[in-house]
């Protein structure tokens, strides 16, 4: 069924489009620039160890995979995705300021999981906007969603600068502050109105979306969600790990920031680069990166490689993460149609985010009792979301890979 028309108001570009959706991309990565690399460090410092640290980081992982998806399609049934986005950050300045309260182990994560429900589709919905502007205007998604990676960039710099002239308590400071910001910024987000069609939510009307739920769509989500889970133990524990090995705060943003520093480069010569390769194809390249980057992580120190050595394998973030987080987009924007954009991204996020979940849960225990050498447990993840790629691959005929 064709889908109707857009609006004359929805055929009007709104002015500086590309410039206030990057903008919303670069203060929604602040608080998230903030909290990945540094709040580990906050929950150890207040006496946590590593398997009540991948609990509190895990659970809200398994809750928001459920609850992302609900208000992402929601959002394509509001009057304007935008006015969800901005109760959302609300919420979230108010949640965040629980970190505040005394930090015993069921207020940290009774506030993680309040806080997981309202932050977490801030990117999802941004990313949804994005690729409306695409559809309707032609807008270039990389050129907005870079401004996204130079602020993480920023946050990585800035709050290892801030923690190393404070302590590791600036933390909920930096982030409840930066989420504030963001709140003032989707104030002046561009309106867009519906999508053509809401996004189906019951059981009927997703069984008569064969566009989006079907054998090829579902792997390839599965498949690029297990290989961005195989982060997990990095995102929970790598901080941590050079913390012990003696790498100071300032050192620590600055080995997060050049992962990003790499995302930014493949933002910028995508088109240049990987422009004419499937999105298939560029989510197989970062599940290789991903295998070497995990046998790299652990051999690094140990070999007397020092810190040349960790940037080297940070580096390799342009390839595991970067070309993974196109690729999604790639894959939704050419093979789903405008009406499903909040259920496919809810479903991308599904599927990372129970995989990232699982592994974050798991990364504990193997934190205590294998330190760094728990990233070789990482590379079986990798490769078999690496499997699931290529099976998604043989189901869709039609997309090759195309190298």
């Amino acid at each position: 069924m064709p889908l109707p028309p857009l609006s004359p108001e929805q055929l009007v570009k709104p002015r500086h489009f590309e410039a206030r959706i990057a903008l919303i991309f670069a203060a929604l990565f602040v608080s998230t620039g903030t909290n990945i690399p540094y709040f580990p460090l906050w929950l150890e410092a207040n006496g946590f160890d590593a398997e009540r640290i991948a609990v509190i980081l895990a659970v809200p992982m398994f809750l928001r995979v459920i609850t992302t998806p609900l208000l992402t399609a929601y959002a394509d049934r509001a009057g304007d995705r935008v006015n969800v986005l901005l109760v959302l950050v609300g919420l979230s300045v108010v949640f965040a300021c629980g970190y505040f309260l005394p930090p015993a182990y069921g207020v940290v994560l009774a506030v993680s999981l309040a806080l997981a429900v309202v932050w977490t589709p801030h990117g999802p919905l941004a990313d949804s906007l994005a690729l409306s502007g695409v559809r309707r205007f032609g807008s270039n998604y990389t050129k907005m969603r870079i401004w996204g990676s130079v602020a993480f960039l920023s946050a990585n710099l800035g709050g290892g600068v801030i923690l190393s002239r404070t302590s590791a308590q600036a933390v909920p400071v930096i982030i409840a502050a930066s989420l504030a910001v963001a709140f003032f910024v989707v104030l002046a987000a561009p309106r867009l109105g519906k999508p053509r069609r809401a996004s189906p939510l019951s059981a009927e009307d997703l069984q008569s979306a064969p566009k989006l739920f079907n054998r090829h769509f579902l792997l390839f989500v599965a498949g690029a969600g297990l290989i961005g889970s195989s982060h997990g133990f990095m995102y929970g524990f790598a901080s941590i790990y050079w913390k012990s090995i003696g790498l100071g705060d300032t050192l620590i943003g600055f080995l997060w920031a050049f992962a990003v520093v790499a995302e930014v480069g493949v933002f910028m010569f995508y088109t240049r680069l990987f422009r004419r390769f499937s999105a298939t194809t560029l989510v197989v390249i970062a599940g290789a990166a991903s295998v070497v980057r995990w046998i790299a992580y652990p051999l690094v120190w140990p070999l007397g490689l020092g810190v040349p050595g960790l940037f080297f394998v940070q580096g390799l973030h342009c390839l595991s993460t970067a070309l993974m987080l196109i690729a999604v987009q790639k894959e939704i924007a050419e093979t789903v149609g405008e009406e499903q954009t909040g259920a496919a991204q809810g479903a991308a996020f599904f599927a990372n985010g129970t995989s990232m979940a699982t592994v974050t849960l798991l990364s504990g225990p193997l934190y205590a009792r294998l330190g760094s050498w728990g990233f070789f447990a990482m590379i079986a993840v990798a490769v078999a979301g690496t499997a699931l790629i290529l099976l998604s691959a043989r189901s869709s005929p039609e997309r090759r890979l195309r190298w």
